[in-house]
This record gives C-alpha cells, structure tokens and sequence, in this order.
C-alpha cells in the first residue's frame, strides 16, 4: 500500500489549481474535484467581530478553498446578516459560498422568503438543518414551520436551483434515541432531495469510518465529507462537545490537560492531532474535509499548508 503522503499528494495535486468560477454548485465540485477542503465561519456579533472574519477570510482566501459556509444564528437572529456575508464572500471576495439554514424560529413562508433573498445575490447552495432550540430548551417546531431537516430539504428542492447539504452525525444526533433511528432520519433526508453531507465535529476516525459504512449499507450514496476542528482551547472544546455529543479520546484529552495553561502547547496538540486525522480520512477515501474554523485561521491555515507540503 502507499503511504499516506504519496496518495495524499496525488490527491492534492489533482485539486491545486481548480478554478471554480462565480456560479458553482458544491454538489458539482465534488464531482469534479478531489478532494475538497472548505471552512466554516459563523456571523460575528460585533463591528470588531466582522472585521476580524473578513481578514480571516483574506488570510484563508490563498488556500484556494472550494467553498466557505456561514453558520445561521438561533431563533433565525441573524438572517439578514448570514445573507450579506455569504453574498460578501462570493461576489467580492470571489470564494463560492454556503448558507447555513434552520427551521427554528420561521414558518414555511419566511423560509421561502430567505431562499428568494439568497438566490438573489446569487447564493446555490444551502446547508438544511433542523436547528437547535436556545440554550435550556427543547426544540418545538414553529407553527407554520417545519419539525425536522427533512421538510426544509424538500422545500429547497421544490423552490429548486439549489445544491442542498444535509448534516450528519458519526456518533448520532444528540436528541436520536439510538444510532439506528438517527440513520432512518438521515435515509429520509437524502430522499427529499439533499446533494451532500457534511458531519458533526469529531476526533476519533473510526467513528467516520463505521459511520460511512452503515450509511452506505443504508444505500445512502451522497458524498460525505468528515468535519475537523482543530482543538486550540481546552475549555472551548469542552464545551463544544458536550453541546454536540462528540467524544475526546483519552490519549488526546490527558494531553490536552498536561499541557494545562500552555496556550501555545495546547495549540501545537491540537494542530497536530487533527494533521493526522486530516491524513487518515484522505488516505481512507474521505472526499475533503471540512474545517470548523471558529473564524480563526491560524490553525486550519497550518494544517492545509502542510497537508499540500507532504510527500
């Protein structure tokens, strides 16, 4: 077998240099380009905040990602925000863009509304998600609205002219009963029309692994692309995985903790471990990564450097 460098780089290779063009859809990408890295930002709250994303888009821009997507805010806050980021994004900073977009808080109508806004500025691609309840509550679906990601997956593809993204959880959705319900959702999901999935974050690759493979014994067939954060705070990521349900392996976990206050070890960890799990899940046949960003650049700015040295 080859090593992971070489079959990295022949994959790289084959990916440097894409042009993609002003009007491109993440579904068609994915079919032409291997493998795929894309970021993911969120809306930032303050003027400081947008002018911080906005240099770390610019640092990021160089990598050449195929696609960035903005995170939507809860209860539907920030609509109009997330639609002129995206818009910023892909009509001057020239990088394809997502739109992340949930159920929580809007009916049928007002989702409709923001789909007629995002395909005005000349947004394809949207990411249908249930959405979570704010922070102490359980998710009620809106009156008018919809229950489940399923319903807006079918609603974007009535709407159409959009490639929609699904999202997928190797270790389960955190409100699933059990793994095999959390499947049969996602079965019912990529049936209503979703093009792709991206997964939840998560730090051991055998989760992705086993995941993929009950997926396609499923018969599901979409692209699956494995979601990386890189670890740069301890206490951050903590609270990241108990939101999400992701584990911390102990090996990595027990280091992280040794490390202690040392910001700059605590980075160099982190870096390095989701360096090696980026190296896995290519070698393994993942088509790209996707990378939570906490729109930073710095760590995911090393890892795909690196990944593009190797040999």
């Amino acid at each position: 077998m080859e090593s992971v460098g070489r079959i990295g780089l022949k994959r790289l290779r084959k990916y440097g240099g894409v042009l993609y063009g002003r009007d491109v859809r993440i579904d068609q990408i994915l079919a032409r380009t291997d493998p795929v890295f894309s970021f993911e930002f969120f809306p930032p709250k303050t003027a400081a905040g947008r002018d911080a994303l906005v240099r770390t888009i610019d640092e990021l821009k160089p990598l050449d990602p195929a696609y960035v997507s903005v995170t939507y805010g809860a209860m539907g806050s920030n609509r109009g925000q997330v639609i002129e980021i995206v818009s910023e994004i892909k009509n001057r900073i020239g990088i394809e863009a997502m739109a992340h977009l949930t159920c929580v808080g809007h009916t049928r109508e007002e989702l409709s509304s923001v789909l007629d806004e995002l395909a005005s500025v000349g947004i394809e691609n949207v990411l249908a998600l249930r959405g979570d309840p704010p922070p102490g509550t359980d998710f009620e679906a809106t009156r008018g609205g919809f229950a489940n990601a399923s319903d807006l997956v079918a609603l974007v593809r009535q709407r159409g002219g959009f490639c929609i993204g699904g999202a997928a959880y190797p270790e389960g959705h955190p409100d699933a009963p059990d793994m095999e319900t959390d499947l049969r959702h996602l079965q019912t999901k990529v049936a209503q029309g979703t093009d792709f999935l991206v997964t939840q974050l998560f730090f051991d690759n055998r989760d992705y692994f086993a995941f993929l493979a009950s997926v396609r014994d499923a018969g599901v067939k979409v692209p699956l692309l494995p979601g990386i954060m890189p670890v740069t705070n301890l206490g951050q990521v903590k609270r990241f995985t108990e939101m999400c349900g992701a584990a911390l392996p102990t090996d990595l976990r027990r280091a992280l903790e040794q490390a202690g206050d040392d910001e700059e070890a605590v980075w160099e960890i982190g870096v390095e471990h989701a360096l090696q799990q980026c190296r896995e899940l290519l070698e393994g046949g993942a088509p790209g990564i996707h990378f939570y960003t906490l729109n930073k650049s710095a760590s995911t700015r090393e890892i795909l450097t690196r990944l593009r040295a190797e040999d």
